[in-house]
């Protein structure tokens, strides 16, 4: 049995579950992100693992951090298996817009010691490994887990995210002219907005009224701006049909490792405009796409092109990019391989 853990359940939790469940047996744990419960939860999952230990065969978890520890710990002492799918965070020292696991110094030695004693990595992105970080000039350059833990020799396989794209997809349906989407959870909390690129977003809205802008996943986040829709978390069919209803998607990150709102959308149709930075590049496979650097002149530029010229070859490329390289059987393909050896 797989003993999956995670800090918080997501759509990519519940994407890989569908993937392994069928054909290995599989238990997900889930941790917690809030610091004044890390005692208990540390103690729960201590004895959940104690419990499972006899069934174990390897352990999985989703990010390195304090969740992981544990099972890092379990898999030295008792001779298992231990993957960490390292997937964006964690790979981090952004102190300049607090983000990052480097940039706590607890949380930090719980991500080094992780890295450092499983058995194996598994990034979803080639960034997270390694990168110069050019994007926000403010931000030190050496980002990515080789540039944060020199030492570092645990085995590394990168397995980028995969998408069922018979599900998402382009329905033909009308858009509404000039409207453009986004999709994060957290952004109420001002360092996260900034992290997800919201601060562009705000300055694209106050001097282009005329844009009809649609922010999803927390309905608590505040804007001034008439032209910006702000809605709650929504289920898989209902960003279907927003996706369908926009002819941008925006993924203007500071920091990103794989996001998945971005490959969705671009399924679905929507012209994709990326920050360069994580795989945001890779994904959207464009370079006339994609923002070099944190520049509000030059985002204005790309999207004003798109809306001036015409949008079908553009958005059947995007949706033909990730068919076929990022879909759902090669993911799948790529991990049940990693698992198949205990």
């Amino acid at each position: 049995m797989i003993i999956y853990t995670f800090p918080i359940r997501t759509a990519f939790i519940d994407r890989d579950l569908e993937m392994i469940r069928p054909e290995m047996k599989v238990k997900a744990l889930e941790f917690t992100q809030s610091p004044t419960k890390l005692p208990f939860y540390f103690i729960l999952q201590f004895f959940q693992l104690l419990w499972f230990l006899p069934r174990t065969t390897q352990y999985l978890c989703f990010f390195g951090g304090y969740h992981s520890v544990l099972p890092v710990w379990f898999g030295k002492r008792f001779k298992k298996k231990c993957i960490i799918q390292a997937g964006g965070a964690d790979c981090m020292h952004m102190p300049e817009i607090d983000y990052g696991n480097f940039r706590k110094k607890w949380l930090r030695k719980a991500t080094i010691y992780s890295f450092v004693n499983c058995s194996l990595i598994l990034p979803v992105a080639k960034a997270l490994v390694r990168q110069d970080y050019k994007y926000d000039q403010e931000i030190s350059a050496k980002q990515g887990l080789l540039n944060l833990i020199p030492d570092l020799n645990t085995p590394i396989e990168i397995i980028p995210n995969g998408f069922d794209t018979e599900f998402w997809k382009d329905q033909n349906s009308p858009r509404e002219p000039k409207s453009l989407i986004s999709v994060a959870t957290g952004t109420s909390k001002q360092s996260r907005a900034i992290v997800k690129g919201y601060d562009l977003i705000e300055q694209l809205a106050s001097l282009h009224p005329e844009m009809k802008i649609t922010l999803v996943g927390d309905e608590n986040y505040f804007t001034p701006y008439s032209n910006i829709s702000v809605l709650g978390k929504k289920s898989k069919d209902e960003l279907l049909t927003l996706y369908n209803s926009h002819q941008i998607y925006l993924q203007l990150s500071t920091s990103e490792g794989f996001p998945n709102a971005l490959a969705e959308a671009m399924a679905c149709g929507c012209i994709p405009v990326g920050s360069s930075v994580g795989a945001i590049p890779e994904i959207i496979g464009s370079d006339n796409l994609i923002l070099k650097t944190k520049n509000y002149h030059d985002l204005e530029a790309i999207v004003m092109t798109i809306m001036k010229n015409d949008q079908s070859e553009v958005k059947k490329k995007s949706r033909e990019r990730i068919v076929a390289q990022f879909n759902f059987d090669n993911r799948r393909n790529l991990l049940l391989s990693q698992l198949a050896n205990p």
